[in-house]
């Protein structure tokens, strides 16, 4: 089974920045496509970026302009460059990542496999 561990987060103040990267213990077609998905306490899980592997990206549009999602074959880890943090992008951050879409790519039903997640929180 495919395993995808998050690293990076954590205590940032607003306007700062952090990078996460998210390890797959295989880089094989299982992710094709792969995205960062972020939950706020008691909201749900919503997605932030996704990317499959002709480099295409999308954002929702309250991290456009500021994250950065990308993947890198041969260190088989996705990346999430987050910049001009904000007290709303706080969360646990996951990556997701499958063969094929499911459905939309932002939405949480296209991917199977996810890791378990790492924690951003950002103070005003």
């Amino acid at each position: 089974a495919q395993v995808l561990e998050e690293s990076g987060g954590g205590s940032v103040q607003a306007g700062g920045s952090l990078t996460l990267s998210c390890a797959a213990s295989r880089f094989t077609f299982i992710t094709n496509y792969m995205g960062w998905f972020r939950q706020a306490p008691g909201k749900p899980r919503e997605g932030v970026a996704a990317i499959d592997d002709d480099a295409w990206t999308t954002y929702a549009d309250s991290v456009k302009g500021r994250f950065t999602i990308s993947k890198d074959h041969g260190a088989n880890t996705l990346t999430l460059t987050m910049s001009s943090l904000k007290p709303e992008d706080t969360g646990m951050y996951y990556c997701a990542s499958d063969s094929r879409l499911r459905s939309s790519p932002l939405s949480e039903s296209a991917y199977t496999n996810w890791g378990q997640g790492t924690q951003v929180t950002v103070s005003s």
